[in-house]
């Protein structure tokens, strides 16, 4: 393992407990090569999981005081989730210092999200063991405001289920989207996609990517529906 005291150094931790964030980057397969017990970061991450929740929830109540409730649970979800958290892992180069054993073979580390999120969540665990609530809350603070604050709410809204459970409730029948246009070079793709229903155009959307393409033409229909 690379020197952790590099690490900790980024985030300002001046720790006499390295053996805590050791095991915050120790995989329960090494315990079989070390001939250990729970030397690993499975109950680090329990603790990690839980300050990490609880410090988005407070960020999305503080920066969005007219969300709702489920909204919010949305934004916490989305920002918790294995793939932010891997993302942030990796910014961090949480996977240069990742020790796991023989048991897990040539294991990618580049690209695997579940061990990257259960570190992310470790470490974090082994910062509020270390150097206490108003330290950890403060650091993850500094990693999350602006992902709160920009959040898009367009990606937490599934118009796609909306519509289909409206369209359902009516007629018994499922909407298909289509795609209708692709324009741009390939590095910068914008989709055009339509939802349709027994070859009637209910809606119209653009996006980036296919699946948010056809967010936006469900949410189109559900207007059209309201109107």
């Amino acid at each position: 393992m690379p020197n952790l005291q590099h690490l900790l150094a980024r985030f300002q931790i001046n720790t006499n407990n390295e053996t805590a964030y050791q095991l915050a980057f120790t995989h329960s397969s090494f315990n079989n090569d070390a001939n250990t017990i729970h030397h690993d970061y499975e109950r680090l991450e329990f603790m990690g999981d839980a300050v990490i929740g609880f410090v988005v929830a407070e960020l999305t109540y503080r920066f969005h005081p007219t969300m709702s409730p489920g909204l919010m649970t949305k934004t916490r979800s989305k920002l918790v989730q294995s793939k932010n958290l891997a993302y942030l892992a990796r910014k961090y180069q949480f996977d240069h210092y990742v020790r796991v054993g023989h048991s897990l073979g040539s294991v990618n580390l580049a690209i695997s999200d579940r061990i990257l999120e259960d570190v992310f969540e470790a470490f974090f665990g082994a910062v509020y063991l270390d150097q206490g609530l108003a330290f950890t809350i403060e650091l993850l603070e500094s990693i999350f405001t602006d992902s709160v604050k920009n959040i898009d709410v367009e990606t937490l809204t599934d118009y796609k289920s909306q519509l289909q459970e409206a369209m359902q409730a009516e007629e018994q029948q499922a909407v298909e989207y289509v795609l209708a246009k692709t324009e741009g070079p390939a590095h910068d793709r914008l989709f055009t996609v339509e939802v349709r229903f027994n070859e009637l155009v209910l809606g119209h959307g653009s996006g980036k990517t296919k699946q948010q393409a056809e967010q936006m033409a469900a949410k189109e229909a559900l207007q059209k529906k309201a109107s």
